[in-house]
């Protein structure tokens, strides 16, 4: 065969293509990240650069292994090596400083048991069944109260995503000041509805889960100078839920129940709402096509942790019909979409 048929039928090599995939299949950069944040690099560099022998003091660190690894992470611009062997912060290692606004140090712990699950997601792909079950014989909440050290930095993470969360959501809905009494069902510590009633001061709250989260909440509104704006109620949504508020918050709630038990949860809702009042509820949805949206990847972690699922909007919307409630609109945000429904006519 001619050379240059040879050269025509093979197929051409798409360098740039392969240069992509393996930036998202490798691990490597990721795990570097969550072993920074770890150490708080970022918040030893706030006050300037700093050669990387007092920068391993300070974190208490190996010189030579910390910088190799922040000259891996600079390669990605998560700090810069200003001058051999000296770091400084970019802005994309800004908000891993523990004091920045919208923090997201402690979003990338290290969770033993998550990466176990991870790594043996083929076993969720096959049976469509959750990993983390299936590597620890025992659902995610429970091995959490078993491990309480995983727990403490699992909150940690979201209280991370809530703090994000209140800066997207405060400026993505248009109607607040229409709010003066808004009830946060399963609103953990509080953190969410905090930031609320600080930024619109006519509100008052209800914050509402069950009893042993809601113990420590007080505190949270306490040193928010927001005492007296929030009541804290303890208790099971299906069993009821307080009535007659201007607005019901469902923040990463409905995703974690089947469909009969989201229905049974919605109806409560319902039955506590005015012929004026409106659910809101922020959580992934499965939105089909390309498009890059986080509500993707965390559709994922459900999976595989064995935490729920997100819905399509044609699902959503017919579980709202059958609770007697109308999806309005479906507001976008920079995390997930906010859903707007009211009482159906």
């Amino acid at each position: 065969m001619p050379d240059d048929v040879r050269t025509a039928s093979r197929p051409r090599i798409d360098i740039e293509s392969v240069r992509r995939l393996t930036e998202l299949a490798d691990y490597v950069i990721p795990f570097a990240i969550r072993a920074v944040c770890d150490l708080g690099v970022a918040d030893h560099l706030v006050d300037g650069p700093l050669p990387v022998a007092d920068l391993a003091k300070r974190c208490d660190a190996e010189a030579g292994a910390l910088l190799r690894v922040m000259r891996a992470v600079a390669s990605k611009g998560i700090f810069t090596e200003c001058e051999p062997g000296v770091f400084a912060l970019t802005p994309l290692a800004q908000p891993l400083r523990t004091d920045h606004p919208v923090s997201v140090r402690d979003a990338y712990p290290f969770l033993v048991g998550d990466l176990h699950a991870w790594a043996r997601f083929d076993y969720t792909l096959r049976t469509g069944r959750s990993s983390f079950e299936y590597v620890h014989e025992m659902g995610y909440w429970e091995y959490m109260a078993q491990h309480p050290e995983e727990s403490k930095r699992f909150d940690g993470s979201q209280a991370a995503g809530t703090r994000l969360e209140v800066r997207t959501l405060l400026s993505s809905y248009d109607n607040w000041a229409d709010v003066h009494e808004v009830v946060d069902l399963g609103g953990g510590n509080g953190m969410f509805l905090a930031g609320l009633l600080a930024r619109y001061r006519h509100m008052h709250g209800t914050l509402f889960d069950q009893p042993h989260v809601v113990a420590n909440a007080p505190k949270v509104f306490e040193e928010a100078g927001l005492t007296g704006r929030c009541d804290f109620v303890g208790g099971s949504f299906f069993d009821g839920v307080p009535p007659g508020a201007d607005a019901y918050l469902l923040k990463r709630v409905l995703w974690s129940w089947v469909d009969d038990k989201a229905h049974e949860l919605l109806t409560r809702v319902r039955e506590a709402m005015r012929d004026d009042s409106r659910l809101l509820i922020h959580e992934p949805v499965a939105y089909p096509g390309d498009t890059d949206e986080v509500g993707k990847t965390y559709d994922l972690i459900l999976l595989a942790m064995g935490g729920g699922c997100a819905r399509p909007e044609e699902d959503l919307r017919a579980l709202l019909e059958g609770a007697g409630l109308r999806l309005n609109r479906v507001i976008r945000t920079p995390m997930f979409p906010l859903i707007e429904a009211v009482p159906a006519t």
